[in-house]
């Protein structure tokens, strides 16, 4: 597998002055998995080892799942390893960019019938965006907010047409991005 990114198929790139948008969560933060889950109410994609390690010990698994057997940065621990990870698909994504195989998983395994977990090679941070524009309106996207719990995004037409605007002023190739969904 490929590990240098030029080696990839980059799609974006998240450009530096463009990180401070994703310091503020883009919904309300929940400590408490099965409390979340009494407000999901259609499809459930899970961002994240732990985000996911929460909703398996509550009895959900996710639509779709990505992971990266990290969190913080740091190789997470064997009962969270040994519980989220059991990979459908494998893709490579680096920190920073989305590549097509991300963004092809993210949709495939929202259009599967059965659960999916992408197990990324690199970083899932950024697939929060195309699994919000992926989603159908009503789906829920949960990504970590470190040290602060879960951020739970209710997929409406706003926040995909605020994501839309956010991809829009990423770097790289759009019309090939979109072309993906």
């Amino acid at each position: 597998m490929p590990t240098d990114e030029n080696d990839l198929d980059v799609v974006l790139r998240l450009p530096r002055e463009l990180r401070s948008a994703f310091k503020d969560p883009l919904g309300p933060v929940e400590t408490d998995a099965e409390i979340l889950l009494q407000d999901v109410d259609g499809p459930l994609v899970a961002v994240g080892d732990i985000v996911t390690y929460h909703f398996l010990k509550a009895g959900r698994r996710p639509d779709v799942a990505l992971v990266d057997e990290r969190t913080k940065r740091d190789r997470v621990d064997d009962e969270v390893h040994e519980t989220v990870v059991d990979p459908d698909v494998t893709v490579s994504n680096p920190a920073g960019v989305l590549t097509e195989a991300l963004v092809v998983a993210v949709r495939d395994g929202l259009a599967a019938d059965e659960p999916t977990t992408v197990l990324v090679d690199g970083e899932e941070d950024l697939a929060t965006l195309p699994a919000i524009l992926a989603a159908p309106v009503g789906a829920s996207v949960v990504y970590g907010q470190p040290d602060e719990g879960m951020v739970h995004v209710h997929v409406t037409e706003s926040i995909q047409a605020d994501i839309r605007e956010l991809v829009e002023r990423m770097d790289g190739d759009h019309d090939r991005f979109w072309a993906l969904f």
